[in-house]
């Protein structure tokens, strides 16, 4: 399918590493404070936690403004803003949970070659998409990959196929991504397929649930 274009206001609600299992009770961290902590149980909608208060097999032990120290269910984990964790795990892939902004679409933190970006879910992409400035602050040398032309909402641009070393999302990291840098008119990162043919997806309303294969 044909690389496309969108620009978005995008909120990124929620994203982090966590080894997971389908019955393993969830905590992502949303807010950190002191002795306090805001934070969404098994995907549901946030909510507060205060020092010494249990919900939902989730105990919140400590927080400040870097971190917050978890009890889930019977297993202790400090956090720090954006990751998760699922106690009682037993699978030791990583996974990472999103959840939709109000137009629908899922944002995901992560990197390229290990330069942080905040990247749109596009299931439409063929690749790990950026534009020809991001690539030049990574220092990859697009121009030497191979020369195509891609659709945008300004209509053919100029693209070039490149391969990156790492693409990461919050705990998941994938070597040797096919990628496709676009001149112009591409101004948010596309999490094409390339990256997401190697995970497993699961929406479940909101939330989209990406786990490692391999």
């Amino acid at each position: 399918m044909p690389l496309k274009h969108k620009t978005l206001a995008l909120i990124l609600l929620l994203g982090g590493a966590a080894s997971t299992a389908a019955w393993a009770t969830s905590v992502s961290v949303i807010g950190l404070f002191k002795d306090k902590a805001i934070v969404s149980i098994d995907g549901g909608k946030p909510r507060t936690l205060s020092a010494g208060q249990t919900v939902q097999g989730v105990r919140l032990l400590s927080a400040n403004s870097d971190s917050a120290s978890f009890d889930v269910d019977g297993t202790r984990r400090t956090l720090g803003m954006g990751q998760s964790f699922a106690g009682g795990a037993t699978d030791a892939r990583q996974s990472v949970s999103l959840t939709a902004d109000a137009r629908g679409h899922f944002a995901a933190a992560g990197s390229v070659n290990g330069y942080p970006m905040t990247f749109l879910v596009d299931t439409g992409a063929t690749s790990v998409a950026i534009n020809a400035a991001d690539a030049k602050r990574l220092g990859v040398d697009y121009r030497a990959g191979q020369a195509t032309g891609v659709n945008t909402a300004a209509g053919v641009v100029p693209a070039w196929r490149v391969k990156f070393n790492t693409v990461k999302i919050g705990g998941i990291a994938v070597n040797q991504v096919d990628g496709m840098v676009v001149e112009s008119g591409l101004s948010v990162p596309l999490l094409g397929m390339s990256f997401l043919n190697r995970m497993e997806m699961k929406r479940d309303g909101q939330t989209m649930t990406l786990t490692q294969r391999y």
